[in-house]
């Protein structure tokens, strides 16, 4: 059964009890759900994807579950001129049946103790997520928690990455980011770091 998302909004800067992150061109608001990404009403959302692009388990296979057939075959169209997408790197399609405008699918890194620079490769699926969003002149992105699934990343590091590069961005078109999570542990994460 689909429980209505919780929302904590949070415009980010530095002063009294609300923070307020001011860019040097827009102020992004940072909202946080608990729920369901691929029910969040944003211009894009953002898909944790694998290299193939072809769908997989967690969030990657609801989205292209519910999303249909357009979303696949978008993919199957990036596979083809591409071969797919590394480690770090984004790219986007249509949402097919998704509320969301667009997806921008993006691979995270398997975990294994920062050995092959996890943190980076996690870093740089936020920033490209971000720019592809700008490149495309949308103005909202949901982000779910990228690579702490079965590519066991650490949660708390994951939320510290995700958190800080979106603060850092540079937005020049992007006007809000919500962190979209799937359960609890996630959700008590972000809204601790927020």
């Amino acid at each position: 059964m689909y429980e209505h998302p919780r929302r904590i909004s949070v415009k980010l800067a530095a002063k009294s009890n609300v923070l307020r992150f001011l860019n040097t061109h827009k102020i992004m608001k940072i909202e946080l759900l608990k729920g369901d990404i691929t029910k969040i009403e944003v211009d894009a959302i953002v898909n944790a994807a694998n290299t193939s692009l072809l769908g997989g388990g967690g969030v990657d296979g609801a989205i292209h579950k519910i999303g249909g057939k357009q979303i696949l075959d978008e993919c199957i169209e990036v596979r083809n001129r591409q071969g797919g997408c590394k480690v770090g790197e984004a790219v986007i399609t249509n949402a097919g049946k998704l509320p969301a405008k667009k997806v921008i699918h993006t691979v995270g890194p398997k975990w294994n103790n920062n050995k092959s620079d996890e943190e980076q490769k996690l870093k740089n699926c936020y920033v490209n997520s971000l720019k592809l969003a700008e490149e495309n002149a949308l103005s909202t992105i949901a982000f779910p928690n990228i690579s702490t699934g079965i590519y066991k990343f650490p949660k708390e590091k994951a939320a510290e990455i995700a958190i800080k590069t979106v603060k850092e961005f540079d937005a020049k078109i992007l006007e809000k980011v919500v962190f979209v999570c799937f359960d609890d542990e996630n959700f008590h994460l972000y809204k601790k770091l927020i």
